[in-house]
């Protein structure tokens, strides 16, 4: 168990000055608050966007599906300010305030990306999967045994107590499944699989005898009250957020914990500029912000600084921050800021109908579905690609909203909606995406947001790797599909456009071993500023095929711990 106390408190010396700052109140940002307060420093927390109380501002959270004008489907009208959100499903009416006006804060396409933005306090941990998963050594030793990219600077052993601390706080369900590629973690009860699932995993464990595992997914709905959080209602409206506190988001867990210390001050519609770079200490002193409801500028000053704006804001951030030291930004000296950008792929998936339980329903709306770990590359497996996927996906019956065939209008036709429709089985694959020196984003200085701040410009692809999987996730999909004896198996692949769109941006400042290939190291320090710490998925070095955000959590706090200890030591 890592030792999260400390002795230091330092106050605040001047006005503007604090111990630490934390720039972004995401997943990752609330968590480095969480742990700087409780260690006793006095910290600011500054977010870019509005703030989002928690519960109070839940506006939509308990609202019927008729008390919306359009029925939760968005207007047309909405697409105007939203065109990057309307290319995904998280795109309707029910928390459209929730994603970033696209017209305010435009970026550049080199090559079509879909980044999914949130604004506000708590960032996209308000509207996340909350899919939670450990990565293995499997994860963190392939990049030196396959000799792509750089080695990771930690291994499983390194992280796997900082998982444990991440768990049992943020709440995390799931099951036990002793599976090497998918390590098990401190669970509070898993939910339950729904006949089907239950059906469908039976099938496929002895089909593949044992080699392939079809578990309920480990996700952060509580099961079992924590102290001001309710267990999950089975209500499914988690991108609303929730009044119960059922899921982890920086309003339920991490935020109340850093403001019951007193050592929090929390600062939104500031957006950073840059860090600020003292040549001399070859330290950052503070961060210079513009108020995005007044467009004044404004200096804050600590000693230490906490970078976790998102993958590509972060990067943003030390791009525009020392350049008169570095012309490509701080943290910039080895060539790789902006560089490696990751994701996760989903190039194909399929869905079929399964008979044979048309007596039996399930009870409330399980914010959870089932887990397909990964299996491709694994053990005595080999592909004519490198690393894997896995599926997440569910069971479910068919609703009103079906079509029934050669009926469109009618009393019969009113009748067969009024019942439950046919079971159908989901898989949707998520792959790995190499780390590749191409994939990049960069300052456009000829475009600027509606606060005169230059924007970025994407430049992201899929490779030939990504292809050659993603005929295996379509084809293996199918292929379980119809081994758990589904009929009418639709494949789902994604046009090659859209395949870019699991919303886990990772990479642009990678952890290393060495100055000269990474932007951070193994305690993700920024190399050229050691008092400057990255901790969200720009620090990410590979993408694994499991969904981030709980390793975040977990390098977040390992990485305080170190920080604050180093400070105690006088080393930063």
């Amino acid at each position: 168990m890592p030792d999260t106390s400390s002795n230091i408190n330092v106050k605040a010396t001047a006005a503007n000055t604090y111990d630490a700052i934390v720039i972004g109140s995401g997943i990752s940002g609330g968590w480095a608050a969480k742990e700087l307060t409780e260690k006793g420093l006095k910290t600011l927390l500054l977010e870019r966007g509005r703030n989002i109380e928690h519960v109070k501002d839940y506006k939509s959270a308990t609202k019927a599906p008729w008390g919306f004008p359009h029925r939760g489907k968005a207007p047309m009208a909405s697409k105007i300010n939203h065109p990057i959100l309307a290319r995904s499903s998280a795109m309707n009416e029910t928390n459209l305030d929730y994603w970033v006006d696209d017209k305010e804060s435009p970026y550049t396409e080199i090559k079509r990306f879909n980044w999914i933005r949130g604004y506000h306090v708590g960032g996209r941990s308000l509207m996340w999967g909350r899919q939670s998963y450990r990565w293995s050594d499997f994860d963190f030793e392939a990049n030196a045994k396959q000799g792509i990219a750089i080695d990771w600077p930690i291994r499983y052993k390194d992280i796997a107590p900082w998982y444990d601390y991440a768990e049992r706080f943020a709440g995390i369900s799931g099951a036990r499944d002793g599976l090497p590629q998918l390590p098990d973690g401190q669970y509070m009860p898993a939910m339950e699989m729904n006949c089907v699932e239950k059906d469908v995993a039976s099938r496929l464990k002895e089909h593949y005898k044992g080699s392939r595992h079809m578990i309920i997914g480990r996700t952060a709905n509580i099961t079992q009250p924590l102290p001001g959080r309710t267990n999950c209602q089975y209500r499914n409206r988690c991108v609303l957020g929730c009044p119960f506190g059922g899921y982890f988001s920086t309003q339920s867990s991490t935020l109340p914990a850093a403001v019951a210390t007193g050592n929090l001050t929390l600062r939104p519609w500031s957006i950073v500029k840059r860090i600020i770079y003292d040549k001399d200490t070859k330290k950052a002193t503070g961060v210079e912000i513009v108020d995005a409801q007044n467009n004044q500028t404004y200096e804050y000053h600590a000693k230490i600084i906490f970078v976790n704006a998102s993958t590509f804001n972060s990067a943003w951030i030390l791009m525009n921050s020392a350049t008169d030291i570095w012309p490509d930004g701080l943290g910039s000296s080895s060539g790789e800021l902006g560089h490696n950008i990751m994701d996760h792929h989903m190039s194909g998936g399929a869905q079929g109908l399964i008979e044979g339980h048309e007596d039996k329903y399930y009870f409330g709306r399980r914010a959870n579905g089932i887990y397909i770990p990964r299996y491709r590359n694994l053990f005595d497996d080999k592909r004519d690609y490198l690393r894997g996927f896995g599926y997440q996906g569910q069971a479910s019956r068919e609703q009103w909203s079906r079509e029934v065939a050669e009926m469109g209008v009618g009393g019969q036709f009113k009748d067969e909606l009024s019942e439950p429709g046919s079971w159908t089985m989901g898989l949707t694959g998520f792959g790995e995406i190499l780390p590749n020196h191409l994939n990049r984003v960069s300052l456009d200085k000829n475009t600027k947001d509606k606060w005169g701040l230059n924007v970025l410009a994407l430049d992201i692809d899929l490779r030939e790797n990504e292809h050659k999987m993603g005929v295996d996730m379509l084809n293996d999909a199918i292929e379980m599909l119809e081994a758990a004896g589904a009929k009418n198996i639709k494949p789902v692949m994604k046009d090659v456009k859209d395949r870019k769109g699991a919303i886990h941006e990772m990479g642009s400042a990678r952890m290393g071993n060495d100055p000269k290939t990474s932007v951070l190291n193994k305690w993700n320090q920024v190399w050229d500023a050691q008092n400057v710490f990255v901790t969200d998925g720009a620090c990410m070095v590979s993408s694994s095929c499991v969904n981030p955000s709980l390793t975040y959590m977990a390098l977040t706090a390992r990485a305080v711990d170190h920080a604050v200890s180093e400070l105690e030591k006088g080393n930063i």
